[in-house]
């Protein structure tokens, strides 16, 4: 699959037939019918249907049944890349100045159990000569967690740069990491996070989203994202074969995310290009990263979200913990021991060995260990503000 250009984002509307009220109909009556009666679609109906939520022609109510109706009955493989290729025909995609790039993805909706650091695994990426950018938005439901989004903001930064602007950054020595945020590279899909809070389950956008790829290296594009529940470690290495990743870092993490619990062993799910996925475990003692903690906890004593109706599983007040998750990771990159420091060595370390840079996970520990002591990667992370 190749990244479209963006001038061609409105040209690509015509190339697909829009579904219309008929085909949304006998879609609705196959997939919502129950457990048992439920029939699948196609990978060219639910690419179909998907556009009409995309472009706003399909009613709110029918959409919301159609993203339910796939949910209850359970999606198949042909359903799951069908929404997926929807979502790239309405993402604006560039292609970096770089030969190499590693895209990082975690849940968008965030984190409300622990304070995770992994956004600063991306300037300690950069420190050590990988271009690396995550993607996500700032809140949706249905835990409204932290995320890249805000905790960039919490430091200063700005969050909502173009495509276009993202990838000159990466290609700048001095920066070489970044952010996308949905609301710009795909501005469709963002516009659905009001009809996904009313929906409150988890609906197939939740998977397919993190597998985009809004930003390309001219040689290769790799993926690193993270996962719970075993059932998804088929479903996203078939995705990545179907995105045309040339590789893929899949991570045990907590909360779905990409930095594993510092209890025990990390077990990671790896693919190269078509080839089947490859499972293993990492053992963290001989590097020096096992501990009795799967990650910080937050407080109880933080300061709780203001009750909405429009944000209910909002747990924490956003603005406060965002803060909380900046300090941590300004912390870890000043090269003070604890658990964000452990993030950031962590992560970046799996992607290290993963890409190749280093040939054991020992050495790919000590170079972001290295990255962050010499204080290269504070310097990245300040330039990349």
């Amino acid at each position: 699959m190749q990244p479209s250009d963006p001038s061609t984002i409105a040209d690509n509307k015509s190339s697909f037939e829009i579904a219309d009220a008929a085909l949304m109909r006998s879609v609705i009556q196959r997939v919502a019918t129950g457990p048992e009666l439920s029939k699948n679609i196609s990978s060219d109906e639910a690419r179909a249907v998907m556009h009409a939520l995309l472009d706003g022609s399909a009613d709110p109510v029918q959409a919301a049944v159609f993203l339910i109706g796939l949910r209850m009955k359970r999606e198949t493989d042909d359903e799951v890349t069908g929404v997926l290729d929807a979502l790239h025909d309405r993402t604006i995609t560039v292609q970096a100045n770089v030969e190499e790039l590693l895209l990082m993805a975690e849940p968008y909706n965030g984190f409300n159990r622990t304070l995770q650091g992994s956004l600063f695994i991306l300037p300690v990426l950069a420190a050590c000569g990988v271009n690396a950018c995550s993607h996500g938005v700032e809140l949706v439901g249905p835990k409204y967690g932290v995320t890249h989004h805000t905790t960039l903001a919490a430091l200063g930064g700005n969050p909502l740069r173009s495509v276009e602007e993202v990838a000159q950054r990466l290609a700048d020595p001095e920066i070489g990491w970044g952010y996308l945020d949905q609301r710009t590279f795909c501005p469709m899909l963002h516009d659905l996070n009001e009809l996904r809070t009313r929906i409150v389950k988890r609906p197939v956008l939740s998977t397919t989203e993190v597998m985009l790829r809004p930003l390309s290296g001219s040689h290769k594009t790799h993926l690193m994202t993270g996962y719970v529940h075993k059932p998804y470690r088929e479903t996203y290495a078939m995705l990545a074969r179907h995105m045309e990743y040339d590789s893929l870092l899949l991570v045990r993490g907590t909360e779905g995310g990409i930095v594993p619990s510092f209890r025990g062993r990390a077990h990671i799910v790896r693919t190269q290009g078509n080839d089947p996925h490859s499972e293993l475990d990492i053992e963290l003692a001989p590097i020096g990263l096992d501990r009795e903690y799967r990650a910080e906890d937050i407080p109880e004593t933080t300061k709780p979200a203001v009750e909405s109706p429009d944000r209910i599983g909002m747990k924490w007040d956003i603005e406060t913990l965002s803060s909380m998750c900046a300090e941590a990771g300004l912390r870890a990159l000043a090269d003070e021991p604890g658990p964000a420091h452990d993030a950031a060595v962590l992560g970046s370390a799996m992607a290290l060995w993963h890409l190749g840079k280093a040939k054991t996970m020992q050495q790919a520990t000590d170079a972001a260990r290295e990255a962050i002591g010499s204080g290269k990667a504070m310097q990245h992370l300040k330039k990349g503000l």
